[in-house]
């Protein structure tokens, strides 16, 4: 069985603010994922292990570092 943090790690991406301020409708239309302030200084995209994958990929290609 996999762990809980392995699968967290799966399903959502948590940036700070500044890095997805600009690109939160484009992640809207591009991807079926939610996007949501986290505290006041980050967002937090959450969707299907798919999903944020390909989201993962679309921000690396625009320079952003995913943890």
């Amino acid at each position: 069985m996999p762990e809980p943090s392995q699968l967290r790690d799966s399903t959502q991406i948590v940036l700070p603010r500044e890095t997805v301020e600009g690109l939160e409708p484009q992640l809207d239309d591009e991807f079926t994922v939610t996007v949501f302030p986290e505290g006041e200084d980050h967002y937090r995209i959450i969707g299907s292990p798919v999903e944020i994958k390909n989201a993962s990929e679309y921000l690396a290609r625009r320079g952003i570092n995913v943890p």
